[in-house]
């Protein structure tokens, strides 16, 4: 089985225009519209979600006569920006509030390349695993050295998906060796990246049992709203995570 047949080529988004003024004025959309013009560089939206982010005062759409949310191309950007920061930077959504508040633009949060176009950032996400890597695809895409690759599986920091014979890789599992290529420059290899592993799996053994009721619902609503419950709380472990070795580093630098 070739790679061709593993993975799916990404479909890219327009870029939004470098200036408000090149951009022609469109009508407000409703929040289906909204849903289906970021479902593709962000699989998870949902009109919940988008609902959700109102109620916490990040989105403020108007609204007609009938009740009915219209939303602004500027509006549409805000969102863009807001799942950005949760899926890029891991940032809750109080400190995401307090980033629009000073100004953030979805320009700082996705920087342009070389070639002028806004990076694109990997879509992972907790509901689908998205496409499978062959060892050649993630080489070629990460940089990282085969071998290390091997001795990611060996140390359980990675598994891979046996099909055909060969070893396959989802988006997550690309990322993490992307991470572990930058540190391997350091030297740390895979047997210094089982803290990591055990550190991840005990939070994801606690997020469980917080929200284990609701994600073995058999209500398809209330399941879906865990499984976005789950997202956030990730987004929160990781930030305080982050903050926590911010703390010791300072102390370590001193």
């Amino acid at each position: 089985m070739s790679s061709s047949d593993i993975r799916n080529p990404e479909v890219e988004l327009p870029d939004p225009p470098a200036d408000d003024s090149e951009r022609p004025r469109q009508k407000p959309v409703t929040i289906g519209t909204v849903c289906k013009a970021l479902e593709q560089e962000f699989p998870e939206i949902s009109i919940s979600k988008i609902r959700y982010l109102e109620d916490q005062k990040l989105l403020s759409p108007r609204r007609t006569q009938g009740g009915y949310r219209l939303y602004t191309q500027n509006d549409i950007q805000r969102l863009r920006t807001i799942l950005r920061l949760q899926r890029d930077e891991f940032l809750p959504l109080r400190v995401i509030r307090q980033e629009l508040a000073s100004g953030r633009s979805d320009r700082e949060v996705a920087p342009p390349a070389a070639d002028g176009r806004p990076l694109r950032r990997a879509a992972v996400t907790v509901r689908d695993p998205g496409a499978l890597y062959s060892l050649e695809d993630v080489v070629e895409e990460t940089g990282a050295d085969p071998k290390l690759v091997r001795e990611l599986v060996e140390f359980g920091v990675i598994k891979g998906e046996m099909r055909a014979g060969a070893r396959y890789y989802d988006e997550a599992e690309r990322e993490i060796i992307r991470a572990v290529s930058e540190l391997a420059r350091y030297g740390v290899g895979g047997r210094n990246l089982r803290v990591f592993r055990t550190s991840a799996d005990r939070e994801a053994q606690l997020l469980q049992s917080i929200l284990a009721p609701a994600l073995r619902s058999r209500n398809a609503q209330r399941s879906k709203e865990a499984i976005e419950a789950l997202e956030n709380l990730a987004s929160v472990t990781t930030h305080l995570k982050h903050l926590l070795l911010i703390r010791d580093l300072r102390q370590i630098a001193t």
